[in-house]
């Protein structure tokens, strides 16, 4: 079976560096060390200096080898990492040693897959290390922390604790109908259920909300043609990174670039001009885009030219802010250094910016609105998949509520156990190879 397999790892980025990170799991881990350290006994843990050797006894390089024996490493496995001057030849030769002696290449977060079978880790602590690794701000690493820790394995075994308890209790009542059960076990089932439907809903809300801070804010920057998007991006970005001109489709493609607001590391996409005039095929494809991003971006900036009157394509950009009000927006009214033509009842709430004045006013209220999504103190999700299970274990349990109370515990009974392997699939999932091979398919190597 391949997870007996001796694996091998490049656990640092390529490229020049003070020190490259080589990580070796299985049952030839250490006799490979010794092998090419010349070493007769490598100490558990023990940070041992050698020169490594290649086949032929010519020394390669002066590392750093360490031992971790099997269970207490991270795969469960004999684990040793070898510490090397950083570099890409250097690494290439030791790596490309090892896996003469038997080894193969991991596959993406195979290290972490091994760690979950031999129960080292759970499946939430394996996305938290996945995810920490990604993570676009502070506050991110902050929140995946906890769950580094174990808060989210705690709130799914409280809630399967309860789950477990109503089972457990209606399948007595099932089987033994004439015996004696406590008089108030359904009114505790009742308040276990509400509980729940509370704890459940409080972590999907401030889950969606913080989506964002765990997958990256992305903010789409939308309006007409020659409106001053570019000339936006440009000013925070600090340089001309869009090409600006008078013509009108000029921008035809998305451009996506990453800027740091505060503490957060976040995704902006200059769009192309919104207008319905156009026969350019390749501008008509660079509109759809633009809409498309609108949908996917989690604050969307909307640029209206004050110089102008308004025209049908502001009043299309504000219907389709209007049928994505559920976004954070922020209408900006550009050019405000010219005559007003612009009917700024039709704007409300906006901010005022011209090609003279700074940005400062906009880039403090991106600043406060990221922040905002931090929010209060509740358990985050980090992953669609967290969040299918909850929204999966809500439904469940919502639909156990009218055979319980209409007596029909055998469907209530289905509900509750259907609920409890949503749950479960958060932590511990029963098996799924398949669903394991995606999951842990989306680490980096070496991880």
């Amino acid at each position: 079976m391949y997870l007996d397999d001796t694996i091998v790892a490049i656990a640092t980025p390529l490229g020049l560096g003070s020190i490259s990170i080589i990580r070796v799991s299985g049952k030839e881990a250490l006799n490979i060390a010794k092998r090419i350290s010349k070493k007769e006994e490598l100490f558990p843990r023990y940070a041992t200096l050698s020169y490594l050797y290649d086949e032929k006894n010519n020394p390669i390089d002066e590392a750093i080898v360490i031992y971790f024996p099997n269970p207490n490493s991270f795969t469960g496995e004999d684990i040793v990492e070898f510490q090397l001057h950083g570099g890409v030849a250097i690494t290439d030769m030791i790596f490309n040693l090892i896996l003469s002696y038997g080894t193969r290449i991991a596959n993406a977060g195979e290290f972490s897959k091994r760690a979950f079978l031999n129960g080292k880790i759970d499946l939430s602590k394996a996305e938290a290390i996945s995810k920490i690794i990604e993570a676009k701000s502070q506050n991110a690493v902050k929140l995946l922390a906890r769950q580094l820790k174990g808060e989210l394995k705690e709130f799914v075994e409280d809630i399967r604790e309860d789950l477990l308890f109503m089972l457990a209790y209606t399948e007595v009542s099932i089987d033994y109908a004439e015996e004696d059960l406590p008089t108030d076990i359904f009114e505790k089932i009742e308040e276990k259920i509400s509980k729940i439907v509370i704890k459940l809903e409080n972590s999907l809300s401030a889950s969606k909300r913080r989506e964002g801070l765990i997958e990256g804010f992305k903010i789409a920057i939308i309006g007409k043609p020659n409106v001053g998007k570019s000339s936006l991006l440009n000013k925070l970005l600090n340089y001309d990174r869009a090409i600006i001109s008078n013509i009108a489709g000029t921008t035809r493609d998305t451009i996506e670039e990453s800027i740091k607001i505060g503490s957060h590391i976040i995704k902006i996409v200059d769009t192309a001009g919104i207008r319905e005039d156009t026969d350019d095929f390749i501008e008509k494809i660079g509109i759809e885009k633009s809409i498309k991003s609108i949908e996917d971006a989690n604050i969307v900036l909307a640029l209206f030219d004050n110089s102008e009157k308004q025209s049908k394509e502001d009043l299309k950009i504000l219907d389709i802010l209007e049928e994505n009000k559920d976004k954070k927006i922020i209408k900006i009214l550009n050019k405000c250094d010219l005559e007003n033509r612009f009917s700024k009842e039709l704007l409300k709430d906006f901010i005022s910016l011209s090609a003279q004045n700074s940005i400062d006013e906009l880039s403090q209220k991106l600043e406060n609105i990221l922040n905002d999504s931090i929010g209060e103190d509740e358990l985050t999700l980090v992953s669609k998949r967290q969040i299918q299970s909850v929204e999966n274990t809500l439904e469940n349990i919502n639909s156990a509520k009218n055979p319980l109370q209409s007596g029909e515990l055998e469907f209530f009974a289905h509900y509750i156990n259907e609920a409890l392997l949503e749950i479960s699939n958060i932590t511990r999932p029963y098996d799924n190879d398949q669903m394991l091979d995606v999951m842990f398919g989306e680490f980096c190597l070496g991880k």
